[in-house]
């Protein structure tokens, strides 16, 4: 790569201070040309790696900004190339101006993702690492942060190569054996590479199961508030979010379309919905977000099912029941603040679980709401311990497809097939492998994972 690059690291706000990046070869050369320190004559070309220096950036004789300069030598930098980076003070204008300044040196503005991506076609981060960088940034909880991390350190790179090193080493001594078969016997072979083909698919199948999970470390979990019209979903939803998102009437119908809500409960991210309340009605409009929640109840991670306790359930109640069917819930009894003894019966009958009792108004019995979601997802289904959660669609598909082609090495073996065709279908499970680290990804591809990159990163 022989342009050097620049772009806006930090958010444009009225903050403190605002980092410009620039990255190549003509790093230091510019720098010398719009920096000025203290001491007259510095040059940041003849600084040392990893130092920082105090002056100003100019513009001819324009002084533009007082800025802290980073200079940081190839190949012990984010990108493997020279790097500075300019802290200026915040603030949109003056940042755009010292950015201005650098660009007017023949810098070229750099595309979303480009530092990343330098990384990576510079061989310091694989391409999983470099996707994790993005979970990093992107991470709603404490939960995904972790997961983000861990892929960052690398976890995914050494389960991914571990895999392939197994694929390879069978592949090679298929091939050897073909080549050189008075010295090399592929006698018993058959019974060791079956043996060692199941225990990669079901690693590989465990990687996969993953992804489900990872989606909700990623995503959050899609958590659906279901129930009759008026029962307080819009209650428990400003409980949940912390504010007023949700108009709040004693008219029932007031809520007529999904309401969404990014929250943090315990550490996990839940991405919540309001629904509409479902019961039999003629208004057009109220009908269309009837269908719309029992469509989200459909595709819900988690439902949190609310009945009053204020009324009996009713038949209406009872099919709405029935969107439970399959799906993980939590039954909530709300206002009971409005009666003197809820009675849970009858829904822990028709639901074949505890109801727990809370008035989403007086915020009164949430603990107990919290502590069971924290048990249902955080204690034992998404615990973060030494398991590692697959969180993207690209890299399951690469596992998804290496998995199907130890299968057919399985069926090979099974069709007493020559050894030849298990090479095949071996190094077709090793490539699949190798989208996941970029070792046998294309540029067409590689270009549009970091397009979805942020400016400057």
């Amino acid at each position: 790569m022989t342009e050097t690059i620049a772009a806006i690291s930090t958010g444009l706000s009225n903050s403190g201070i605002s980092i410009i990046r620039v990255s190549g070869p003509e790093t230091f050369q510019v720098m010398d040309r719009i920096f000025r320190g203290k001491k007259s004559g510095k040059k940041l070309s003849e600084q040392k790696t990893h130092t920082i220096h105090y002056g100003w950036i100019t513009d001819g004789d324009e002084i533009v900004d007082e800025v802290l300069v980073s200079v940081m030598r190839a190949p012990h930098t984010y990108t493997a190339e020279d790097v500075a980076e300019i802290n200026c003070h915040g603030g949109s204008l003056v940042t755009k101006k010292v950015l201005k300044t650098v660009l007017k040196q023949g810098v070229r503005l750099a595309e979303a993702g480009e530092f990343t991506k330098r990384a990576f076609l510079n061989g310091r981060i694989d391409l999983s690492k470099a996707e994790a960088v993005m979970e990093v940034i992107r991470a709603k909880s404490d939960l995904a942060l972790k997961n983000s991390m861990a892929q960052l350190q690398g976890n995914v790179l050494k389960e991914i190569s571990a895999l392939r090193e197994k694929m390879i080493h069978h592949t090679a001594f298929i091939e050897a054996a073909l080549d050189d078969p008075e010295h090399i016997s592929l006698e018993g072979f058959t019974n060791e590479l079956k043996t060692s083909i199941i225990e990669i698919r079901e690693r590989l199948y465990r990687l996969i199961s993953s992804a489900e999970n990872g989606r909700m470390l990623r995503e959050g979990i899609r958590t659906v508030i279901l129930g009759k019209p008026n029962v307080g979903k819009s209650s428990l939803l400003n409980v949940f979010a912390g504010e007023e998102r949700a108009i709040v009437t004693d008219i029932a119908g007031t809520t007529r379309d999904t309401i969404e809500e990014s929250v943090t409960v315990r550490g996990i991210a839940l991405a919540l919905i309001d629904t509409a309340g479902i019961r039999s009605t003629e208004d057009v409009v109220e009908k269309i977000g009837v269908e719309k929640a029992k469509k989200a109840a459909e595709e819900a991670d988690l439902i949190l099912y609310l009945a009053d306790a204020t009324n009996e359930v009713t038949e209406e109640e009872k099919e709405i029941l029935s969107l439970l069917v399959n799906k993980k819930f939590i039954v909530l009894l709300n206002k009971i603040d409005l009666c003197e003894e809820p009675d849970t019966s009858v829904l822990e009958q028709l639901t074949g679980q505890p109801v727990l009792c809370i008035s989403a108004k007086k915020e009164e019995g949430l603990d107990a709401l919290y502590d069971t979601i924290e048990k249902m997802f955080f204690q034992k289904e998404l615990s973060y311990n030494e398991e590692l959660y697959i969180t993207g669609e690209r890299q399951k598909q690469s596992l998804q497809d290496a998995y199907d082609a130890m299968g057919k090495v399985l069926d090979s073996i099974e069709a007493g097939m020559p050894e030849d065709f298990f090479s095949i279908d071996l190094m077709q499970g090793y490539e699949s492998l190798g989208e996941i680290t970029g070792e046998s990804v294309d540029e067409d591809l590689v270009n549009t994972i970091f397009r979805e990159f942020c400016m400057g990163k």
